[in-house]
């Protein structure tokens, strides 16, 4: 199996080139070239021309689609830029994936729901992004199934590891710097690391059976909820024991009203995994044994 994973440089995709390797050959892509293992492509998503050529060139079985454009309230004022990324791209990889028999699978995220659920979002239920960033990754989803091409689409949500850009390492980064921290407490989700994601994936394509007869969207997020106040205190608290901060800052909860940003987020965006357990047997542990992970993997040796 030819795999290209595109977004090879991102916290899942620095993963997935792990996970994948004892499925097949992997050739890994990235918008930047020095952010890329030896041997890598160069495939930016915002220039769908070049990605066209760049898959008709390396003829992948399989495209992993870890590449994205994620920032949310940015993607307010920049929503071409975004729908260039989120929509146009993915309908090219898609349109590829159709012609050429090849799986399309791709990552989309609990933003394409708008939070007024009061318990776990299921795969059928209604979408109704709230911002341009969600109304991308929607799209994209849209394209993948109109194409009719095998597809796995996987979402996911509150995405974090052990390097990269993300919530855990901006509140370990400020949480060194500051004495008091305020969080919002009213925003519901699973923080979900990058690495059971990445073997998650890697573990439903061994399983999968036939590729091309594959068409499913699927939840793929730890299990247990919890707001960005409750997943902070989890984070300071085994900073703290394992010695990556000596002094824990106090930390208040705020409603999302006294920390506005560009764009509206999701106030509850807890996604149902029963699908998943049900298609492939996987059921992800409890969210703080990630972030038990994830710390462990930072703290000083």
């Amino acid at each position: 199996m030819r795999m290209l994973l595109l977004g090879a440089s991102g916290q899942v995709g620095f993963e997935l080139a792990r996970s994948v390797v004892p499925l097949g050959d992997v050739i890994l892509a990235s918008r930047d070239e020095n952010d890329v293992r030896a041997g890598a492509v160069r495939a930016d998503l915002s220039d769908t021309a070049a990605l066209c050529a760049t898959l008709d060139r390396v003829r992948p079985d399989v495209i992993l689609n870890a590449a994205a454009y994620t920032a949310v309230d940015r993607a307010e004022d920049d929503e071409d830029a975004a729908m260039r990324i989120n929509a146009h791209a993915v309908e090219a990889m898609a349109e590829y994936c159709a012609r050429a028999g090849a799986l399309l699978v791709h990552y989309s995220t609990d933003y394409v729901f708008d939070g007024s659920a009061s318990q776990p979002w299921r795969e059928d239920d209604p979408t109704a992004p709230l911002g341009v960033y969600g109304r991308s990754k929607l799209a994209g989803e849209i394209a993948i199934r109109q194409s009719d091409c095998a597809h796995l689409i996987l979402r996911t949500s509150w995405v974090y590891a052990a390097r990269g850009q993300n919530f855990l390492r901006t509140m370990l980064r400020v949480g060194a710097e500051r004495e008091h921290l305020r969080v919002v407490d009213d925003q519901i989700g699973a923080p979900t690391p990058a690495r059971w994601i990445a073997n998650t994936t890697a573990l439903i394509l061994a399983r999968l059976g036939k590729p091309q007869a594959a068409r499913e969207t699927m939840h793929l997020t730890a299990a247990g909820e919890v707001s960005w106040h409750g997943f902070a205190q989890q984070i300071f608290q085994l900073a703290g024991e394992q010695g990556i901060l000596s002094r824990i800052p106090r930390l208040d909860p705020i409603p999302s009203d006294q920390y506005p940003t560009r764009a509206k987020r999701p106030a509850y965006s807890r996604l149902d995994n029963e699908r998943l357990r049900e298609r492939f047997g996987i059921a992800l542990p409890d969210w703080r044994n990630g972030v038990q992970q994830v710390i462990r993997e930072i703290a000083p040796t």
